[in-house]
């Protein structure tokens, strides 16, 4: 609900820090380093051992912090690029994704006695895919973004974004014995959200079909 108004407030924190990294570091650069320790947090966390039992949370907060880093960068040299934002959105969504089934995954390892409700993680993934749709075609539709929005493609405010879901999923980290809970509250929120952003799409695309409508017949 507020990643516009944070992303603003985190690169004005962010920028001082990204000044001080050297020329040779890009955006992309941290965009994949970001991208790996996601991998490394979801692997830990599927192998689940005591050996590795703080690992999971400690790639995935450098995770965080690694992905919002490589947008502060890119404006802050103003080296912003297409497919920087893209290889960018493709990096977190492939890490949402895995984290709610590795982590029943890890759970399943730990314990012959543990027992996971894939259910919930189904129905979250579910979720996740059906929000990612009504999203990007949002996107597609509303081709011109409002001048103060950071991100490479336009995203409508919702129940759940950026902020809700890396604190979902940090929670989740902490206490995977809770997962089920987790999913199916976070499946709830995210629904919520596909309503606010379809109750905003359906007046766009029938102004869309009033325009071309007029355009035919002119």
């Amino acid at each position: 609900m507020y990643d516009n108004y944070l992303r603003h407030l985190k690169d004005r924190i962010g920028t001082p820090l990204c000044r001080t990294l050297p020329p040779g570091i890009t955006q992309n650069h941290l965009t994949l380093a970001a991208f790996v320790s996601g991998l490394l947090a979801v692997g830990t966390a599927a192998l689940r051992s005591s050996q590795l039992s703080r690992w999971p949370l400690v790639f995935w907060l450098l995770n965080r912090f690694l992905d919002g880093a490589d947008g502060t960068l890119a404006r802050m040299r103003g080296t912003a690029t297409a497919l920087g934002g893209f290889l960018d959105l493709l990096g977190d969504f492939v890490i949402y994704s895995l984290i709610p089934p590795m982590l029943a995954h890890g759970q399943e390892r730990s314990s012959a006695d543990a027992e996971v409700n894939w259910r919930a993680i189904a129905m979250l993934e579910a979720a996740f895919h059906i929000n990612n749709f009504v999203l990007f075609y949002i996107s597609a539709v509303v081709a011109a973004k409002p001048n103060d929005e950071l991100t490479s493609v336009s995203m409508r405010p919702a129940l759940v974004e950026g902020l809700e879901s890396g604190l979902i999923f940090t929670a989740m980290f902490i206490w995977p014995q809770h997962l089920a809970l987790f999913c199916w509250g976070m499946s709830v929120a995210v629904t919520l959200g596909v309503v606010q952003r379809v109750y905003f799409i359906v007046p766009s695309l029938r102004r869309l079909d009033q325009r071309l409508g007029t355009q035919k017949t002119s």
